[in-house]
């Protein structure tokens, strides 16, 4: 079993590897693969269709994995931690095993959302390539999107899950040393945490999923709200923020605030 520095030693080279790899590729896209769009926006080629569903498909996932592990093994790291002590009283052999099964488990859920969301993005992107005069909506949808994630943060939805983020393991069900339910716990710390996440995902998905700047923002919010000792209030604060985000969004993309 390894000790508690190796843990986090560990961790921290993982997230180091994974945030320089998102940084290389976020890095390495072309301005040439973003296209002009009706209404003064750019679309990134990214989410165009032609190429080839499968090899496209894979290449998204590929990036949307190491993305999610270092946007969010920040926060999982403690909950990693958390787990192995409560369930290195038991006395299990095998509890580096069962804590490597719990953050896959983990990602497994935050893969199936990008699996979810490489369709909608490249439907979406045909729709507008196909209808300009929708496509000239766009900065007005980012704009409502923003105002609701930011809305989002204030509901009872965002506080269920995320107390369930914050709680200890095992809290209000059985918790043994076990590889099935080591498993099963990585993925009801990924249902929770995708709900938790789903409004500042949301931001992330609209503004474009390789912004470094986003990637960094939602991040930092997410780590806080969970880590920090009143993180139901830094919710909170986060969607305050939001919400007058999107008012200005919205206010640009109709002309009522002219950009300076």
């Amino acid at each position: 079993m390894i000790s508690e520095r190796a843990f986090f030693g560990v961790s921290a080279l993982l997230f180091v590897a994974s945030a320089a790899l998102t940084i290389v590729w976020c890095a390495s896209m072309p301005a040439m693969d973003e296209m002009p769009m009706p209404g003064g926006w750019t679309m990134s080629m990214a989410w165009m269709p032609g190429q080839a569903w499968p090899g496209a498909a894979a290449s998204f996932l590929g990036i949307w994995v190491v993305m999610m592990i270092a946007m969010m093994l920040p926060s999982l790291t403690p909950m990693l931690w958390r787990y192995r002590q409560a369930v290195g009283k038991t006395g299990t052999r095998h509890l580096d095993r069962q804590t490597v099964l719990v953050g896959v488990g983990y990602f497994f859920v935050w893969t199936l959302f990008g699996v979810i969301a490489f369709p909608l993005g490249v439907a979406l992107s045909a729709i507008e390539m196909q209808q300009p005069a929708l496509a000239r909506t766009a900065p007005i949808t980012v704009g409502v999107v923003v105002l609701i994630a930011g809305a989002f943060q204030f509901t009872a939805w965002k506080a269920r899950h995320l107390a369930c983020c914050r709680g200890a393991p095992g809290s209000g069900y059985a918790l043994p040393a076990t590889a099935g339910a080591a498993w099963r716990h990585g993925l009801r710390l990924g249902l929770h945490c995708s709900s938790c996440c789903a409004g500042l995902m949301a931001i992330l998905l609209v503004i474009g999923v390789m912004d470094l700047r986003a990637m960094a923002v939602v991040t930092a919010a997410i780590t806080a709200e969970r880590l920090a000792p009143a993180g139901e209030h830094i919710a909170r604060a986060t969607g305050a923020v939001v919400v007058a985000a999107g008012l200005v969004v919205i206010a640009k993309a109709t002309g009522l605030l002219q950009p300076t």
